[in-house]
């Protein structure tokens, strides 16, 4: 059981400028002393910041918290409830880590029931998901291996896809439907596949290549090669002009639709495609393994059917550790990893693999670290719901509670990092901050929707504090506003209560990124989001 690190305190410091301007200084952790003239300083600054007309109109909840003190430097409506999008990661990849340790893996394996005799199989061939997300179809196919090696030469019963190990609801409550083509909002299921070492699993990237010659449609492919996806091809190769190729998969089905138009000699225009019913793709592309190795399956392909205990062992893979997965899940904002966390605590702590089960276990780790869980709601895992509620001072609670665990120093790593430019380690903030005393020290989890920014994580400011911060910016109507987000982070960087007084903190040691597997290329690079 995790005591809560700081109580909130109900004094408050009343300073005319801030008041003014709508922020209040009295947060968690607060004392009724006067602020330093730095932290007066500081405060100016970011009530400057959120003064910008982009935030006209709009919700602005910051809350920034000494870790090492508990005192609170900023808090502008921090008890607010604002929509957190990805920042929602921070409580699941947390519970994950504690409820399920770093160590866990996910197992796929394969099973055999009936009568063997030389290489006939007389019963059914078994596949059994166990969750992983990271699953390749090169996995797929080393399972196939190990079926050939067994001595498996031919099937006659079914092909089964066992993918009971959690429920049958596939998208997450309160989704909206026209996110459902998209790969952030890709189809959940105990047995699915990824197209690449992003692991977005229960996705397909599609690829559309111009023809030799104008007006011929585009050659077009997937990754991996997969007949569980139907090509409706509408487009047309070009002499000249710009490349506008559209794809998308149609609501309840595989067909996926490719429209526009690409010229002749351009690179192939690429996209990333939900699957429906990522059991049967992962199916799919195990069967055509067992075909490459030699094993006819005579039955049908059958899925969500349970494998039986009697069924014996004939090939296994287990994925990755989550702490390694906890790399791509938070560098790249994985929504899949998210959701299938939630699941898998659920299947683990209750023997239910359901969004309830797990976000019940969630809230009661997080509100074990110090969170008040009576003042937000989480709807899923990842974030992508908008009934997601969670006020910036509950996220500062956690982020300053999480520095005691044991798995810190690599949460701590897997966090994106501001302007270090290779994707597995600056992941969502590569790009931002760069050339700023926040570029390589802010470890924080972005979070965007339409009309909703967030960042929350720690920064090392001038005089070696690591502090805790949360931006919840909600309801704006401009494009961006992450540009107010990284001058507040900026700023915090650059913070320097000076005085020989001042409380110093080593900045957490970094562990060594992993790899990618040997043997896999990820050749397709998309835009990150978060």
């Amino acid at each position: 059981m995790h005591r809560r690190h700081f109580p909130r305190a109900l004094a408050l410091l009343a300073l005319v400028a801030l008041v003014a301007t709508g922020a209040t200084a009295a947060a968690p952790g607060a004392t009724a002393e006067s602020p330093t003239p730095a932290t007066t300083n500081l405060r100016a600054t970011i009530d400057t910041i959120l003064a910008d007309t982009r935030l006209a109109g709009a919700q602005a909840s910051v809350v920034v918290v000494d870790t090492s003190t508990g005192q609170t430097l900023y808090d502008r409506n921090g008890d607010r409830r604002l929509v957190p999008a990805s920042n929602t990661k921070l409580l699941t990849s947390t519970a994950a880590l504690e409820l399920l340790g770093p160590g866990h893996r996910f197992s796929t394996d394969v099973r055999a029931s009936g009568k063997r005799r030389a290489g006939l199989l007389s019963g059914n061939l078994y596949l059994r998901g166990g969750g992983d997300p990271t699953m390749l179809a090169a996995d797929y196919d080393a399972l196939a291996a190990q079926v050939a090696a067994d001595g498996v030469r031919v099937v006659t019963g079914n092909l089964v896809a066992d993918d009971t190990r959690y429920d049958r609801t596939r998208l997450g409550p309160d989704w909206t439907w026209d996110d459902e083509p998209y790969y952030y909002a890709a189809q959940v299921s105990a047995l699915t596949v990824a197209p690449d070492t992003d692991y977005d699993a229960g996705t397909v990237i599609v690829h559309a290549a111009p023809a030799d010659r104008a007006g011929a449609p585009p050659v077009v492919t997937t990754t991996p090669a997969t007949g569980y996806v139907r090509v409706d091809n509408r487009a047309q190769t070009v002499s000249d002009g710009e490349t506008s190729i559209s794809i998308e998969r149609e609501h309840g089905g595989n067909t996926v639709v490719v429209t526009g138009q690409i010229a002749v000699g351009d690179e192939p225009a690429s996209d990333w495609v939900t699957v429906w019913e990522p059991t049967g793709y992962a199916a799919d592309v195990f069967r055509a393994a067992l075909h490459r190795h030699g094993i006819r399956v005579l039955g049908r392909t059958v899925l969500g059917q349970p494998t039986p205990e009697r069924a014996h062992p004939v090939a296994r893979h287990d994925s990755m550790s989550l702490g390694e997965l906890m790399t791509p899940f938070l560098k790249l904002s994985n929504n899949g990893h998210a959701e299938v966390l939630t699941k898998e605590i659920g299947r683990v702590l209750s023997g239910s693999g359901t969004w309830t089960a797990g976000l019940t276990a969630i809230s009661e780790y997080v509100a074990d670290t110090g969170m008040d869980t009576g003042k937000l709601r989480q709807r899923d895992g990842s974030g992508l719901s908008r009934r997601n509620l969670i006020p910036a001072t509950e996220f500062v609670d956690l982020l300053s509670a999480v520095r005691a665990e044991p798995w810190f120093a690599t949460w701590y790593a897997a966090l994106p990092i501001a302007g270090q430019p290779e994707r597995f380690v600056g992941g969502t903030l590569r790009s931002r901050m760069a050339g700023t005393p926040a570029a390589g020290n802010v470890h924080a989890k972005t979070g965007s929707l339409t009309g909703v920014s967030g960042l929350s994580g720690y920064v090392t400011s001038a005089d070696g504090r690591l502090l805790a911060f949360s931006i919840l910016l909600n309801n704006y109507l401009t494009a961006s506003v992450k540009s107010l987000e990284d001058q507040i982070a900026v700023a915090l960087a650059g913070f320097r209560e000076g005085g020989a007084s001042s409380a110093r903190v080593a900045r957490p040691a970094v562990p060594e990124t992993p790899r990618t597997p040997e043997g896999v290329e990820c050749s397709w690079v998309k835009p990150i989001t978060c």
